[in-house]
C-alpha cells in the first residue's frame, strides 16, 4: 500500500499485480489502484505449477472473483505453452468469461506465449509457434465478450498478423524499464509498432480502461489523476 501511495504522490496511477490475494487485501488496495491484475495462466494441471501453491487455478479464480465483487477493473490472461492442452486453453478462457459475465470487471485478457529460459527446468520446452498463438487469439476473440480487449506482448511475439486475429491492445511499452519477466526481449519503439500494424490506429490509454473511467470505477484517492490524464472518451489526453 505504501508503494501505491508513493506512486500516486509522484503522479502515477498504480496497477498492482501481486499474485493471489484475499478479499481483505484486495479491498485495502482498491482505493490506491486504477486497476489490478492476475494471470489465470491455465485451469489445467501442469507440471510447471507443481510446488507453487499460488499458481493453483482455484486460488487464482477466487482472487479474480473477489476483484469482481469489489468492482476492481481487472486484467487477466492465459499463458500458452506450459504443458496445457487445447481443452485447457478453452476452459481457461471460459472461466474468465464466466466471471466477467457475473461482475463486468475484466478489462483485458492477455494471451502470452511462454518463452523458455536457459538453465531452468523448462529450458527444453518447445515454445508455441506463431500459428498456434494466432489460433489461440482467434479462439479468445470468439469466446470473450467484445468489450474485453485481447492483448499480446509486443516485445516477445511478432504482432503484425495479430490485429486481424482479434488483438486490440498491446499493453505497456516502457522507454525506461525492461520487461522484468523477459528481460532479454527489448521493447519495440512506437515507430516499429506502427510499421508492424499498418493502418491500424494507435491510441494511448490509462491503466484503467475508458469504459471503467466513464462508469466511475475509481476512488477519490486517484480521481484527480484519472480526470487529469484522460480525455472526454476516457483515453489518454494529448
Amino acid at each position: 500500500m505504501d508503494l501505491c501511495q508513493m506512486a500516486i504522490d509522484n503522479g502515477l496511477l498504480p496497477h498492482t499485480n501481486a499474485g493471489a490475494l484475499c478479499y481483505a487485501d484486495l479491498r485495502r488496495l482498491k482505493p490506491l489502484n486504477a486497476s489490478m491484475g492476475l494471470m489465470l495462466e491455465t485451469t489445467g494441471e501442469v507440471d510447471a505449477h507443481r510446488n507453487s501453491p499460488g499458481k493453483d487455478p482455484c486460488i487464482r479464480l477466487e482472487t479474480i472473483d473477489n476483484a469482481g465483487r469489489l468492482k476492481i477493473p481487472f486484467t487477466s490472461g492465459i499463458l500458452v505453452g506450459i504443458g496445457e492442452t487445447w481443452d485447457d486453453r478453452i476452459e481457461s478462457l471460459l472461466a474468465i468469461r464466466k466471471l466477467h459475465e457475473r461482475y463486468g470487471h475484466i478489462q483485458e485478457v492477455i494471451i502470452q506465449n511462454f518463452v523458455p529460459k536457459p538453465n531452468t527446468l523448462m529450458s527444453d520446452l518447445r515454445p508455441p509457434s506463431l500459428e498456434e498463438m494466432q489460433k489461440v487469439v482467434a479462439i479468445a476473440r470468439a469466446l470473450l465478450p467484445q468489450e474485453i480487449a485481447i492483448q499480446v506482448p509486443p516485445n516477445i511475439i511478432s504482432i503484425g498478423s495479430f490485429v486481424a486475429c482479434g488483438v486490440s491492445d498491446l499493453g505497456g511499452i516502457s522507454p525506461v524499464t525492461i520487461d522484468h519477466i523477459n528481460p532479454e526481449a527489448r521493447w519495440p519503439s512506437l515507430d516499429e509498432i506502427r510499421s508492424m500494424i499498418g493502418d491500424t490506429e494507435l491510441r494511448e490509454r490509462l491503466p484503467i480502461y475508458p469504459p471503467f473511467i466513464q462508469a466511475g470505477w475509481y476512488s477519490s484517492s486517484i480521481e484527480k489523476l484519472v480526470k487529469g490524464y484522460s480525455d472526454e472518451n476516457g483515453f489518454r489526453a494529448k
